[in-house]
């Protein structure tokens, strides 16, 4: 019996010595590479959300939920990280859609430009997107989904068989945050108040091929098949984004998907001058993305479209959202 108990004993500590470093050395997404930080803050949050967008850079660097909620009174939350590839969407909707049942899904069709192939594919984004997901069906699928030739599905399990070279580039933020998470975003929004103005932007390139892939296509026809399934409905939109260059022949197939499936396509790109932006002064990184005055604006335009044809509450006086929105505003002065 004591020989039992001291195998049991050591077992158990084994366990937990081999927990404690599998917490330790995974990145903690905290201070650096916040972006890693976004895909689980969604769960501490109160599952209210009438609006839902998914998709790359150009939905939580260019809107706001809480600004929207000011401007409209919705409740929004963006559900975005770093590359965020469409099977990627596809998967984080579902999880989603776990947790509730929005009344518009927003999807961002950047993303359409790339398939498993494309060399913006990289472990470095998977993990920035998977790492701080809970575990479920969903993420099992978007893993498998994602990896790279150079992956294995057990790193993801176990992410010591990733980062046990960790060990020497350990830092204070690995132990301030070993046992919780650091919140960076405002309903998936993070923020940026640099300014670096549109310069010179890069000569548009003659590309071999302007086709969306077939897989691109299944991932975007299974977005809008949950949708449906679920009375969802989903918008499709371009961010005000100038580089990387969203060409003709993109905006021609989304036009032309939008319009054969009977669904609302924003090109919110072709609306700059309306919505006011101004890129010498409302981008953070010569006209990739948006920095906070930026999407404030594009978040104000974007709110009343929503509020006018989507049949939204009103939710005004909210008092979490209002309460969120002081704190907004504090982080943002």
């Amino acid at each position: 019996m004591k020989k039992t108990i001291r195998i049991i004993a050591i077992l158990l500590i084994f366990v937990l010595i081999f927990i404690f470093l599998n917490r330790l050395l995974k990145p903690k997404y905290a201070e650096n590479l916040v972006e890693g930080s976004m895909i689980n803050q969604y769960y501490n949050e109160p599952k209210d959300h009438e609006v839902i967008f998914i998709g790359d850079c150009e939905v939580y660097a260019n809107f706001s939920p809480l600004v929207m909620y000011e401007e409209a009174g919705i409740k929004a939350y963006v559900r975005g990280n770093s590359q965020q590839m469409i099977w990627q969407s596809y998967y984080i909707l579902k999880e989603t859609l776990k947790y509730e049942i929005p009344k518009v899904v927003v999807f961002n069709v950047n993303s359409m430009k790339y398939d498993k192939n494309s060399e913006e594919v990289s472990e470095a984004y998977n993990r920035l997107t998977i790492d701080n997901m809970k575990w479920s069906k969903e993420k099992i699928g978007i893993i498998k989904e994602s990896m790279t030739e150079d992956e294995t599905f057990l790193s993801y399990v176990f992410p010591i068989l990733r980062y046990h070279s960790r060990y020497d580039e350990l830092t204070e933020e690995d132990f301030k945050y070993l046992f919780k998470n650091k919140e960076n975003t405002y309903n998936g929004f993070l923020i940026n108040k640099n300014i670096k103005p549109v310069g010179n932007l890069p000569v548009k390139r003659v590309l071999a091929s302007y086709g969306f892939s077939s897989e691109c296509y299944e991932y975007l026809d299974k977005i809008r098949e949950l949708c449906n399934e679920n009375n969802i409905k989903l918008v499709l939109i371009k961010a005000p984004s100038l580089y990387p260059y969203w060409y003709d022949e993109y905006e021609e197939q989304i036009r032309k998907y939008a319009l054969e499936n009977n669904i609302d396509y924003y090109n919110l790109l072709e609306k700059a001058e309306e919505i006011g932006i101004d890129y010498s002064m409302d981008t953070y990184d010569a006209g990739l993305h948006l920095n906070i005055t930026g999407a404030t604006k594009l978040s104000k335009y974007f709110a009343n479209i929503l509020m006018e044809n989507y049949n939204l509450t009103n939710f005004k006086g909210d008092p979490v959202y209002d309460e969120k929105l002081n704190e907004y505003y504090e982080k943002i002065k």
